[in-house]
């Protein structure tokens, strides 16, 4: 098996019961220069079995430490037949366990009165055991170096890193010693944990665990975390290890699975290398529900010492909670907002959350959710009388969340959306955004959230500088790309605009709002034909009139426009009072235009909040009624 390291390569098989011996035995191994693949825990059905048939077939050499465990091991035995067949068998025994049948033709080392030193007898028999497998002559004795602490990085010859185990050798992740990958060497994804349940309904406890653990890294500067919708694109890929790495452009894969039994929880969980497709770090543990949000920064801490990356804190992630029934509603409330289907399901959120918080009043998580999800429905479904009591209440609860964990970047952000989106309250809205952006630059949802911010306050170095982050943490997702979209386009960079928002139709056709932008990028650009079929193709029918009544009225079809717009009035009336200024900007009625803006501030209509740096109401810019009207917004 060729290794950039240079040396033989080692698989080493063994029960997880005998883990603490392997580990030792794995860094002297790497030590004495082979390169050693140990797979800590795989379990039966993972996505990175692949993985484990190819080390096996590539393995220069199979070492099996048998035991009174791992001969009962289906795993073992298989493992140990293949580097039987293949004459590369080199066999160890632990404890003085004899091999099973089938596997006794071969002379086995025993290691019972091994104390784990490097320069014991028995680790000079199994180097010459090795070499005696691969037709060599065993090298001089390596001088015994102690194992290597988890928070130092391993280089072997100023090269490459072979091998990291579970509390010994680690790579170099900070420094790149890992060998050369296109993906940034501190990237990494938690890809979407299995529900071993039996219960397609207890889904929402895997995914909701896999987003915590995700949440817990981000909070990790050292590190690029991958984020949901990037990670969940591979969810159903049956490749192997390498494969999904590449596919996702990270260096590393975090999976898992979880297993729920009334109020406890057994949670696997597996950290792969991905160019090598090599398992790095594994464990397992079983905790009580209301626990998990201790045990996701625990998983946090150890997948950033194994990568040898310090975490800033180690104290557990702000706004949890240890009340089991206050979790489960949470998770079932996220899973809800998550999903995105309107709102009916973002009702059922609501509720959720309201439960959480009726068991754990001091869940400021669930205080931020219960926001986000009541601006959501403010925006997206209420009656104008609706639109302040909603607000008001969204406002009350990401105050509650700020109040009770000040560090926690959903309820600042919570808070800062809640007062801009629902009050226009820019200036008040500002330290909110900062904060949540200062606490949660490793999320790409509040990275995204705050690129909107910025732009739409005028600041747009820090727009762009904040949706490129976004685009890096997320650059699966279509709304990062729409956003980017969105983000260009109010910069008047129309070029870079069109290419965003073709690429979120690309990862999601239906996606709304990129169409209608997308024509009136092209229509900016003089392309009026390719406007026009972009803005057709709109799935939001507020938009796609409100797009083609200003591309027609650019193309000189009255009619065509006016259709559009007198659709636009009838369909939507009050909800769209700014898109109807929008029109009207653009066809060059200001009286209009100015006396629509001025209804839609008396309703609250959060497009607004788009005024300051909209090209589409570009013709108002030297008109004092905007003006005015933008300062008073705090906007100008």
């Amino acid at each position: 098996m060729a290794t950039e390291a240079g040396g033989p390569a080692i698989f080493l098989s063994y029960a997880h019961a005998d883990r603490a011996k392997a580990q030792r035995l794995a860094s002297i191994l790497e030590q004495s220069g082979y390169v050693v693949w140990w797979d800590a825990l795989v379990e039966g059905g993972s996505r990175f079995a692949k993985s484990i048939d190819e080390a096996l077939d590539k393995a220069d050499a199979v070492v099996v430490l048998w035991s009174k465990h791992s001969v009962e091991s289906d795993w073992v035995r298989d493992e140990a037949a293949q580097g039987r067949d293949r004459q590369r068998l080199v066999p160890l025994s632990l404890d003085g366990t004899v091999p099973p049948l089938g596997f006794r033709q071969i002379q086995v080392i025993k290691l019972s009165s091994w104390h784990g030193r490097a320069d014991a007898p028995q680790i000079d028999a199994i180097r010459r055991a090795i070499a005696a497998s691969l037709g060599e002559q065993p090298g001089p004795r390596p001088k015994a170096r102690p194992l290597i602490d988890r928070r130092q990085a391993l280089a072997i010859g100023g090269g490459t890193v072979a091998v990291a185990a579970i509390g010994g050798g680690v790579f170099a992740w900070q420094t790149g010693l890992i060998g050369p990958v296109r993906a940034d060497a501190r990237s990494i994804a938690v890809l979407p944990f299995k529900n071993l349940s039996g219960d397609s309904a207890q889904a929402f406890i895997s995914d909701g665990l896999t987003e915590e653990i995700r949440s817990a890294l981000s909070r990790n500067a050292g590190l690029q975390v991958l984020a949901t919708t990037s990670s969940n694109t591979v969810r159903d890929d049956q490749g192997d290890a390498r494969s999904i790495a590449a596919k996702l452009d990270v260096a590393y894969l975090l999976d898992g699975s979880v297993q729920r039994a009334g109020d406890r929880v057994r949670v696997a969980i597996n950290l792969t290398n991905g160019r090598t497709g090599f398992s790095e770090w594994s464990d397992r543990v079983d905790r009580q529900l209301g626990d998990v949000f201790a045990f996701q920064s625990e998983i946090a801490r150890k997948v950033s010492n194994a990568l040898s990356v310090r975490m800033a804190t180690d104290t557990p992630a702000p706004g949890g909670t240890r009340n089991a029934q206050a979790f489960e509603a949470y998770l079932r409330g996220k899973a809800l907002y998550n999903a995105a289907k309107g709102e009916e399901s973002d009702r059922e959120a609501r509720a959720n959350f309201e439960l959480a918080i009726a068991a754990d009043p001091n869940f400021a998580l669930a205080h931020a959710a219960l926001s986000r999800v009541l601006a959501s429905l403010a925006a997206g479904s209420a009656e104008a009388s609706e639109l302040k009591p909603l607000y008001t209440q969204a406002v009350a609860e990401a105050q509650r969340a700020v109040d009770l964990a000040p560090t926690l970047p959903q309820g600042q952000l919570a808070l800062g959306y809640a007062k801009f989106a629902g009050f226009l309250d820019v200036r008040g809205a500002r330290p909110y955004y900062d904060k949540a952006y200062q606490y949660g630059r490793g999320d790409a949802d509040v990275v995204l959230l705050y690129a909107f911010y910025a732009i739409r306050a005028r600041r747009f170095a820090e727009a762009r500088d904040a949706i490129e982050r976004a685009l890096v943490l997320d650059p699966l997702n279509p709304r990062v790309h729409r956003g980017a979209g969105v983000i260009a386009f109010n910069s008047r960079d129309y070029d870079r605009a069109i290419v965003q928002y073709r690429r979120a139709l690309e990862l999601n056709p239906a996606i709304t709002n990129a169409n209608a932008y997308l024509g009136m990028s092209l229509m900016e650009k003089g392309q009026i034909a390719e406007a026009r079929a972009a803005a057709t193709a709109e799935k939001s029918a507020m938009f796609k009139q409100t797009a083609l009544a200003i591309i027609e009225h650019r193309a000189g079809n009255a009619a065509a426009a006016q259709k559009a717009f007198d659709t636009l009035v009838a369909e939507q009336g009050d909800a769209a009072l700014y898109q109807q200024a929008e029109v009207m900007a653009q066809w060059g009625q200001a009286d209009r235009a100015i006396a629509l803006l001025n209804k839609a501030r008396g309703v609250g209509d959060s497009g607004l909040t788009a005024i300051a740096t909209d090209p589409l109401l570009d013709p108002l810019a030297h008109d004092p009624r905007y003006r005015a009207l933008a300062r008073q917004l705090g906007l100008a």
